[in-house]
This record gives structure tokens, C-alpha cells and sequence, in this order.
């Protein structure tokens, strides 16, 4: 899958990888046609990073997973409904998004979130060990430098292998709950004001929905994972209103994710987005009337909004190169359009409102083409940006 906005950008070649030799092949051959390079394990990058017009290097031959003890090897080709089924097998998982198709390797390039994020941390942060292909076609093992900057740093090279640590893959209750769209502001308060008295096993992300079709009232829904019923009840009276749905599935985790990912089909829409973390709460009234305001036919407007706190905060900043460790949490606004129409005012008015309560950082694994690297990696950017150069020389990889 290759986000519909990038679907027409066509590479000069594209070349399928199996081993570190493969990558090396393919990166010699860009250095002699002075091409561009893209990876591409997922294709499910918001800024088209994964596109390209020149060597396309698909590392889906590099797929599989295997346990070495307590740690997963995890070829770099490899989709989360694989890692979470055959670890599974095994009673085990690592903690990741519910997206089936969406590649390991980018995921944990950029941080990681998911429903055990509160509990576990990111997915970046089980990272033990990589192997990758620098520039020069080099293989080398990541040394401790190198790791902290895998960890949501993004990679000077195209990375072949990655070992996690794992841990017991919970059975829990994921959860659906819809509620009146009159309702939204006052429920998007209680969310925001709930997360801290919540257990950390409990992960319940807002969306709020104003479809293309502008006579059509915005959808509110608080989705996610929990360890039981009995904990979904106790958000449902954190939150304060009764929903107008409820639907819930406790199963083993791989079940769970399968229950609580999109279902499958060709979304045509164009994306278009901005994302920021938050310390403090956000003004809801006002970002609910800015989202219904002036709607566009054909213009779907959406505000998500995922819990952090618990894990994803207990490491200090500059422990990895991922800095958001103090965020309350993140905030995703999102404009869908059909193929070559751009989005109304709403979304950069609507980030306007939010930016003031913002820490200044967004997430990475939802990439800005407007954002400086600045914005994802705060004060670990210099750092970064060294570590980079020293391995990435000719700056194939720099964006």
C-alpha cells in the first residue's frame, strides 16, 4: 500500500531487496545514476517519503520473524499482522499500532504508538539491535550512538534487521464507543481532563469526524483497548455521558488489533495534516466550532486525538532520539479531499487555535513537508543531525 496522494509518483526503478547484499547493489547502482532513493516497507508515509522518482528499494522480501530467547528478529520487510500473529503463536508481542499493513521498520523509525504504548512505551524503545546498509554499501551492526538514533530518529541507511525486546502479549477488551455529536466539546473536556487518573493499560483515543458531506453531523468516537470490562466502564464514567453505541471484544492481542484496524479497501483521498503534542488541555468549544464552520462538500475534516502519559513518559528526553516524554497528548488534524483539490482554511485555522496550548513538537510517523526537523525532535536535533552526517556522508538519507 502506497498513500493515494504519492500513487503517481513513479520510480526509475524499483527494486526488490532479500538480503543486505541486495540493498548494496541497489544503493551502488543510485551512486552511479546520481538518482534519489526512497525505502519503502510500508508506503504508508503522510509526506511521500516512501515514493520516489528515482531507486525505489522494497524491502518486503526481507520479511519474517523469529525468537532468539526473549527477542524477536524481525526482518525489515515486515508488516505488524505478521509480527503480531507469529509472536502470538508464542504468547508474545511487542508494543505497536494496529495497522496490518503498515511496516516495522517505519513505525519504529519514527517512535511508535500504539494500544500498550501507556503500559510499554514505544515501539522504539524495545528496539535492542539493527543491522543496515549504509550509503557506501557498508553492512554494519548499530552501536550504541546509532541505536539511540533508531530509536525515533529516523535512519542514515536502509536498515535490514531489527531485534526487540518482547513482552507477554495480553489478553484485554478493545472498545468502541459512539456518542451524539451535540455532546463532542463537553466529552472532548472529560477526555482530556481523565487521562492522568487512568490506568496505564487503558489507551482510549478520541476521533471526531465531520464528514465530506457537510449536512451530515460529525462522528465522535473513543476507541482502544483496556484490560477488561470493568476498566471500559470506568472510563465511561470518567468521560460523563452515556454513549449512543457501544460495541467490545476481549480476545487474545492479535485479535484485538485485527478487530480495532480500519477495515480493508482503496481510500482515495488526498491527506493533508498537521500533528502537535500537548502538555495542557486544548479549548474544545472553540475547536469544535472552528471544525464545523464554513464546511466544503467533498472535504472531510478529522481531529484524533491518542493518550500518552504512563510509559511513553517515564524515559527522560534525550534517552532516545524521540524527545516527547512530558506530552499529556497527541493531537493529529487531518483534511481528506479528492485527487487534486487542496484543503480549505480549516486546517491551518484549526492549528492556529491548538498551536499556542502546544509543546512545539509533532510526531514524527506523521510527517509535515511545511515542519522543520526541529519540530520532531526538539533538543535532540543537533545530536541527530551529527550522527547522520557521520553515517550518511553523502547525505543520501537526509531529508
Amino acid at each position: 500500500m502506497v498513500l493515494p496522494r504519492f500513487a503517481g509518483i513513479r520510480p526509475t526503478a524499483v527494486l526488490k531487496c532479500a538480503t543486505p547484499a541486495d540493498v548494496a547493489a541497489a544503493l551502488a547502482m543510485a551512486r552511479q545514476r546520481h538518482l534519489p532513493v526512497a525505502v519503502r516497507g510500508g508506503g504508508h508515509c503522510f509526506a511521500g517519503r516512501s515514493s520516489t522518482t528515482g531507486i525505489l528499494i522494497d524491502t518486503s522480501p526481507m520479511a519474517g520473524v523469529r525468537l532468539d530467547g526473549g527477542r524477536a528478529v524481525i526482518g525489515a520487510g515486515t508488516r505488524l499482522a505478521e509480527v503480531y500473529d507469529q509472536l502470538g503463536a508464542h504468547g508474545l508481542t511487542i508494543p505497536a499500532g494496529c495497522g496490518p499493513t503498515v511496516g516495522i521498520t517505519g513505525l519504529t523509525l519514527g517512535g511508535g504508538l500504539g494500544i500498550l504504548g501507556r503500559r510499554y512505551g514505544l515501539t522504539c524503545d524495545s528496539l535492542l539491535a539493527a543491522t543496515l546498509v549504509l550509503a557506501d554499501g557498508r553492512t554494519i551492526e548499530a552501536e550504541a550512538d546509532l541505536l539511540w538514533a533508531l530509536r525515533g530518529g529516523g535512519a542514515p541507511g536502509v536498515v535490514t534487521s531489527l531485534t526487540f525486546a518482547t513482552v507477554t502479549a495480553p489478553t484485554c477488551t478493545a472498545f468502541r464507543l459512539s456518542y451524539p455529536s451535540e455532546g463532542a466539546a463537553d466529552l472532548l473536556d472529560a477526555w482530556q481532563h481523565s487521562l492522568p487518573d487512568l490506568d496505564e493499560a487503558t489507551a482510549p483515543s478520541l476521533t471526531i469526524t465531520a464528514p465530506a458531506q457537510p449536512r451530515l453531523p460529525p462522528r465522535v468516537t473513543v476507541s482502544g483497548a483496556a484490560p477488561d470490562g470493568t476498566a471500559v466502564s470506568l472510563l465511561r464514567r470518567h468521560l460523563g455521558q452515556k454513549p449512543s453505541a457501544e460495541d467490545q471484544h476481549h480476545d487474545v492481542l492479535p485479535a484485538v488489533k485485527r478487530w480495532l484496524a480500519a477495515p480493508d479497501g482503496v481510500d482515495r483521498g488526498f491527506a493533508y495534516l498537521h500533528s502537535e503534542f500537548f502538555r495542557a488541555t486544548v479549548p474544545a468549544a472553540e475547536l469544535l466550532e472552528r471544525l464545523t464552520t464554513d464546511r466544503r462538500p467533498g472535504e472531510e475534516r478529522e481531529l484524533d486525538l491518542t493518550p500518552w502519559g504512563g510509559a511513553y513518559n517515564r524515559p527522560p528526553a534525550d534517552a532516545t532520539a524521540f524527545p516527547h516524554r512530558d506530552a499529556r497528548f497527541l493531537l493529529k488534524q487531518t483534511a481528506t479531499l479528492p485527487a487534486g483539490r487542496q484543503p480549505s482554511r480549516w486546517l491551518e485555522e484549526s492549528y492556529a487555535l491548538t498551536h499556542p496550548h502546544g509543546t512545539g513538537g509533532a510526531y514524527p510517523n506523521f510527517p509535515d513537508t511545511d515542519l522543520n526537523a526541529e519540530a520532531y525532535h526538539l533538543t535532540n536535533t543537533d545530536r541527530l543531525r551529527r550522527l547522520r552526517t557521520a553515517y550518511d556522508l553523502a547525505s543520501l538519507f537526509i531529508r
